[in-house]
C-alpha cells in the first residue's frame, strides 16, 4: 500500500478546497441555504429546529426495536418511490406497471419496483403443488417437482429484461423516463441452465424448436429456437437473492437474456419440445408489426441497443445553473455497451459518457457526464453503442423504415428539453 506524501494531503486539501470554492460560486443560493445564515432564515419553520447547531429530534429518543419490521420496507420519506401504475385504464388484468427509473441509482432494480406486464392478472401458485412438463421430441419425457428443479447446478446472472412495447412510436410520448421506457428493469437471477434441463431428457435429432407455456389464466404462449434454449436460457426461482415474487413468475419462470421480455414466460408449467414454432396467439396477433409494404414482421427476439437519460429528465428540474451530473442507462440484448454518447446542444456534437463497471453482458449499464448548464435553453440525448457496432438510431430514421403502423422495439434516441427555469420536459412531445 502506497503511504501519502505531504505533498499528496496538500493536494487533496487544494482539490476539496477548490471544489468547495467553485462549487459555491456554481451554486450560489443553495450553497447559502445549507450555511447558518441559511438556518437563521429558516428559523420560522418547524423544520429549522432539526438543523444544525440545533439537535435533532431523531437523537432525542431511540428508535424503532429490532423486529418491528420483520419484512424490511423503504423510509416513509421515499414513499413516493413506487411502480408507475396508469390510473385511467379500462382494466388492470392485461395490464403493465413501470419502473420509476428517474428515482433509481446504479444498476439493480429493487424487487418491489421491478416492471410488470401481465396477460390475465397474477396467479397464486402453490409450489408444492406446481410442475413443470417436458415432453415432445425428447427421449425421456419429464415431470419436476419445484425441488427436483433445485437439485440441478444452480448459475446467478445479472440481465435486462425489457418489454417489447417500451415505447410504442406514436404519441402521445411519456412525460417522465419511466412512463417512456419504464418497462425495463435488472436483476441478479438464479436458476438453473434450461440447457442441463434438456440435456436430462435427451433431445432428439428433429428438435428445434421449444413452446414454452405458463400456468396463468392466459395460458401465455410463445416459442423459442432451440439454440437460444442450449445457450444463456435458464429457468428462474429467485431474484435478486430471494424467491420469485408471484408478479414475476413465482415458483418458476423462463429467462431469455437479450430477447423480448414477454417471451421470459412467468409461472411456467411446460416446455414442449418442437420441429417449428406454434404461431399462438402472441406470434401472430401479437408481438409482430406490420410494415409500410403490408408484410407482417414477425419472430423480433432481440431488444437492440438503448438509451435513456433518468437525471435530469421529464418531470424534473434543475435548481440552478451550474454543475450537474447527467445520469443514465443503456443497454443491449446483443451484448455489452461498448459506448454511451451524450449531446447537450440538441445532437449538434456528441461527447463520451463514462461507463460504470461492471459492464456485464446484457444487463443496464449505468453512464454518467459532468455538466456546466449555463441557464439557457438546452436539449439533452444519449445514444448507445453495442459491441457488435450497433448505434442507436433516431425515431425518425426508424419511422423512415418501419412507418407509422409499427408498434414493438422502439429503440430509438429520446432528447429532454431543459427550459431555462430548469423544467425538463419531453423533447419529442
Amino acid at each position: 500500500m502506497t503511504v501519502p506524501t505531504d505533498v499528496d494531503n496538500d493536494l487533496g486539501l487544494t482539490s476539496r478546497r477548490r471544489f468547495l470554492r467553485e462549487g459555491g460560486a456554481l451554486l450560489g443560493g443553495a450553497v447559502v441555504a445549507g450555511s447558518l445564515a441559511g438556518n437563521e432564515a429558516l428559523a420560522a419553520s418547524d423544520s429549522a429546529d432539526n438543523l444544525p447547531p440545533n439537535i435533532p429530534e431523531w437523537m432525542k429518543t431511540p428508535g424503532d426495536p429490532m423486529g418491528s419490521q420483520p419484512y424490511g420496507t423503504p423510509s416513509p420519506f421515499e414513499k413516493g418511490v413506487i411502480k408507475n401504475i396508469p390510473k385511467n385504464l379500462p382494466q388492470y388484468l392485461s395490464a403493465s406497471g413501470r419502473t420509476p427509473l428517474q428515482d433509481l441509482d446504479g444498476i439493480i432494480t429493487p424487487n418491489g419496483l421491478f416492471y410488470e406486464r401481465h396477460h390475465s392478472g397474477v396467479p397464486t401458485i402453490d409450489p408444492a403443488q406446481h410442475r413443470l412438463m417436458l415432453h415432445g421430441l425428447v427421449d425421456k419425457p419429464l415431470i419436476f417437482t419445484m425441488d427436483d428443479i433445485r437439485r440441478f447446478p444452480s448459475e446467478s446472472h445479472i440481465y435486462f429484461l425489457e418489454c417489447s412495447g417500451n415505447p410504442s412510436y406514436k404519441k402521445p410520448f411519456g412525460k417522465t423516463a419511466s412512463d417512456l421506457v419504464g418497462l425495463v428493469s435488472c436483476a441478479e437471477w438464479t436458476g438453473v441452465s434450461l440447457k442441463v434441463v434438456l440435456q436430462e431428457a435427451g433431445l432428439q435429432p428433429g428438435a428445434k424448436w421449444v413452446v414454452a407455456e405458463g400456468a396463468d389464466a392466459a395460458a401465455m404462449t410463445r416459442s423459442i429456437p432451440i439454440e437460444k434454449c442450449l445457450g444463456d436460457a435458464m429457468l428462474i426461482y429467485s431474484q435478486n437473492g430471494e424467491r420469485l415474487r408471484p408478479q414475476q413468475g413465482y415458483p418458476l419462470r423462463l429467462l431469455l437474456p437479450g430477447f423480448e421480455g414477454n417471451m421470459s414466460i412467468k409461472w411456467l408449467r411446460r416446455l414442449h419440445v418442437t420441429a417449428e414454432p406454434t404461431y399462438s396467439r402472441e406470434e401472430t396477433s401479437k408481438y409482430t408489426d406490420l410494415m409500410p409494404d403490408g408484410s407482417a414482421r414477425d419472430f423480433t427476439f432481440y431488444m437492440e441497443a438503448k438509451s435513456i437519460i433518468t437525471r435530469p429528465s421529464g418531470g424534473q428540474r434543475l435548481s440552478a445553473p451550474g454543475f450537474h451530473e447527467i445520469s443514465g442507462i443503456a443497454w443491449s440484448g446483443h451484448g455489452k455497451v461498448k459506448r454511451v454518447e451524450v449531446s447537450v446542444d440538441d445532437g449538434k456534437s456528441w461527447q463520451d459518457a463514462q461507463l460504470q463497471e461492471p459492464v456485464l453482458t446484457r444487463a443496464l449499464t449505468r453512464f454518467r457526464l459532468p455538466w456546466q448548464w449555463g441557464g439557457g435553453p438546452a436539449v439533452i440525448q444519449s445514444r448507445a453503442t453495442d459491441e457488435t457496432g450497433y448505434v442507436q438510431p433516431t425515431l425518425a430514421e426508424l419511422l423512415a423504415v418501419r412507418g407509422d403502423n409499427y408498434y414493438y422495439h422502439n429503440n430509438a434516441i429520446w432528447p429532454w428539453r431543459i427550459a431555462a427555469d430548469g423544467e425538463v420536459s419531453n423533447g419529442n412531445a
